[in-house]
């Protein structure tokens, strides 16, 4: 195990392209060896990131009545989860939910609408939307998650001043017919193609824990690296009650550290985000993760809860690591609560889950 991951440290740094046996010996490591694998990985995480984590924050921007049919979503048709359904926020709400964020010290804002994809219309509101918020914070990052682009609307998401678009490959091709059926594989990685050839920054990641094997695994980390993702968010599944993939408990905190050390080897100098289920999953262990992924969500993700973004915070300065913008790696005692700061939605107290 120690040659390998010398190998895999020494390849991460000169640019070349790991094997596929490295990263399954990876994926396949004994605990023992767990903590050599997240040393090696946090070699690559520091020298291309140093000791930085950059915040994101989440705007649900239309929440539940999805007519796609994906098995890991409590949004999707036919669910039974119980989740906030309501339509598109209003410049005002969506500014206001995004200030919370970036005064917690968020860097990049993400726009996100459920749907096969958006209509003319949708793309002018998000425009509004944009607006607003830049009146406020200017100089803030936005990505915008729509689902499936159609032609001209990538270069059209740009005009209206969207840095990056979000589409996840979720699994490998192998295994997305059976996590979905009213789209297929190509229609993802067509959208992440749509959005490149637009200059939008390719934002595109997985869900682990959905019953892949590890050939899986490194399918979608390899495909990920071969369509440019710029940004690969790492999920782990949270198998809503009401949804088909209820009651799928596959993960270990262990696990979930192994997949995030592959994500990095395959992919180190790029944003690694450790996104939704890092909560329930990883658990005690979520410091660890830090010493791989160099961003992460704060707070809330589309239909479930995160953890509060003052504990986020303490939990990067605890780690030794500073926020990305911040000069010291401490948090000030009267920075904002995230959680109670966000609404969920109009009319509501809470916030949206990412």
């Amino acid at each position: 195990m120690k040659a390998t991951l010398e190998s895999l440290v020494h390849k991460g740094l000169e640019g070349e392209t790991p094997t596929r046996d490295e990263i399954g010996s990876v994926l396949s490591s004994p605990d023992e060896a767990l903590l050599d694998v997240v040393a090696a990985a946090g070699q690559l995480r520091r020298r291309y990131f140093g000791d930085r984590v950059k915040l994101n924050y989440l705007v649900n921007l239309k929440s539940g009545l999805c007519p796609e049919d994906c098995g890991y979503c409590s949004q999707r048709l036919g669910s039974q989860a119980d989740v906030l359904k309501y339509t598109w926020l209003k410049p005002g709400e969506a500014a206001s939910a995004a200030q919370a964020g970036v005064s917690g010290g968020a860097k990049r804002v993400c726009l996100v609408a459920s749907g096969r994809g958006p209509t003319d219309r949708d793309l002018e509101r998000v425009g509004d939307i944009i607006s607003a918020i830049r009146e406020q914070n200017p100089q803030v990052e936005v990505c915008a998650c729509l689902g499936l682009l159609g032609d001209g609307q990538a270069e059209r998401l740009s005009e209206l001043g969207v840095d990056a678009y979000n589409h996840n490959l979720n699994t490998s091709e192998d295994q997305y017919a059976g996590i979905c059926s009213t789209h297929d594989y190509a229609d993802r990685v067509d959208t992440v193609g749509q959005a490149k050839a637009a200059k939008l920054s390719a934002c595109s990641g997985l869900i682990a824990g959905m019953g892949e094997t590890d050939d899986d695994l490194m399918d979608v980390l390899f495909a990920l690296r071969d369509i440019g993702s710029e940004s690969v968010p790492v999920n782990f599944l949270i198998p809503f009650d009401g949804t088909p993939l209820a009651g799928t408990w596959e993960l270990t905190p262990r696990r979930c550290l192994r997949i995030l050390a592959a994500a990095r080897f395959v992919h180190p100098d790029v944003e690694v985000r450790l996104a939704g289920g890092r909560e329930i999953h990883l658990r005690g262990l979520q410091p660890l993760a830090l010493h791989i992924v160099n961003s992460i969500f704060l707070g809330d993700y589309l239909t479930s809860e995160g953890a509060e973004g003052k504990t986020d915070l303490e939990m990067i300065a605890d780690a030794g690591f500073r926020v990305e913008g911040a000069d010291e790696p401490t948090m000030p005692a009267d920075r904002v609560d995230l959680v109670n700061a966000r609404k969920r939605g109009p009319g509501t107290d809470r916030a949206p889950n990412a």
